[in-house]
């Protein structure tokens, strides 16, 4: 992307986690490229920057504030790492300015340690994946060999900046992280190995996020992805996954029911808010 920012939708949006979205929905800024190029991308057309515009910094100062203004529960940063300066100040402004709910760094878990430093202060919650800890997968569905140990890093430094989970009176995450972990077709394995790895090294301190809801789109230049990416999860798959957590004794996750492998899931990117 270029060195300004570029944003492709600001709204409520009400498909977070129970805790993130609430009744009032999660005030969401939908931020355009990322730090990888997965090939089975379910949000396509902003993580390669075909949907987006370019806003001003005092514009996102002010999409905060709006957001506030529409009784968001929080401000969500979705894909924000490439960004981070910019966000920064604007956090900093909108907070000089009334910004007071949780701010929510939204992102893909292969997090540098400059723009995790830059957040320090001013994000109170990690909603962040925890994609592969299997290499060759990484490399494979994501060119990133180096995820698994980047993610660790990463994860680590958000447990040091934010620690613990808080709650409020209504069950609205003030503080904490949240791991997402999408399982995608024929990868039970490696699905097992984050949580493993999460659960054994921060127990249930982190919240674990256990997501069905892989969509098979198509590939790049719309090209049919490989097998198995080209179907949906199985059922048996994601209980199987579901199974192995509840017995290794983790209690504070997240589970997706019933069929959520749908586009509709996935929002318009038309510059809603912008």
């Amino acid at each position: 992307m270029p060195a300004k920012l570029y944003a492709a939708r600001a709204a409520l949006h009400f498909w977070e986690e129970p805790c993130i979205s609430g009744t009032r929905g999660s005030g969401t800024v939908f931020f355009s490229g990322c730090t990888l190029r997965c090939i089975y991308c379910q949000n396509r057309s902003i993580a390669r920057g075909d949907a987006g515009q370019e806003i001003s910094l005092e514009r996102l100062t002010e999409i905060f504030l709006e957001l506030q203004g529409q009784g968001a529960h929080n401000i969500n940063l979705v894909t924000p790492t490439h960004y981070a300066p910019w966000i920064a100040e604007a956090l900093e402004k909108a907070k000089k300015r009334g910004l007071s709910i949780p701010v929510v760094y939204n992102c893909g878990g292969y997090e540098g340690e400059e723009s995790l430093r830059r957040m320090e202060g001013l994000v109170d919650i990690y909603l962040t994946d925890f994609k592969y800890m299997d290499s060759d997968l990484a490399a494979r569905y994501s060119n990133a060999p180096d995820y698994p140990a980047e993610a660790e890093k990463a994860l680590e430094r958000m447990y040091r900046q934010v620690g613990n989970p808080v709650f409020d009176g209504n069950g609205m995450m003030r503080k904490g992280i949240i791991v997402r972990h999408l399982l995608l077709p024929g990868a039970l394995r490696n699905a097992k190995a984050v949580v493993d790895y999460v659960y054994e090294t921060y127990g249930d301190n982190v919240y674990l996020s256990l997501m069905n809801q892989y969509t098979p789109l198509t590939g790049d230049e719309g090209a049919e992805l490989p097998e198995p990416l080209n179907r949906k999860v199985t059922k048996r798959e994601y209980e199987r996954l579901v199974d192995y957590a509840l017995e290794l004794g983790v209690t504070n996750a997240f589970i997706q029911e019933g069929d959520t492998a749908k586009e509709s899931f996935i929002p318009p990117f038309e510059g809603t808010g912008l």
